[in-house]
């Protein structure tokens, strides 16, 4: 492995022969978002794509919720006449 400078954070187990330089350039440019989950919530998640998935399924919870007419003022105008 060739080592064009010293870099005394890298250690010399380091293997970047089969790296590709810029692999996520592009993702990065266009924006990035990072959220920091605390660790009790975490053991429930242990990857990115669960963590979309439960946001993914809160969200069309939230969309039906504000579709749905809310029963509970319904009652309340109906029984007001």
């Amino acid at each position: 492995m060739k080592r064009t400078r010293k870099d005394s954070d890298m250690l010399e187990e380091y293997d970047f022969s089969k790296g590709i330089r810029g692999k996520y350039t592009k993702r990065y440019e266009e924006g990035t978002n990072v959220v920091v989950i605390d660790p009790d919530v975490a053991k429930f998640f242990p990857d990115h794509d669960s963590v979309n998935q439960a946001l993914r399924s809160i969200a069309k919870i939230i969309k039906r919720q504000k579709r749905a007419p809310n029963k509970s003022l319904q009652r309340t105008a109906d029984s007001r006449r």
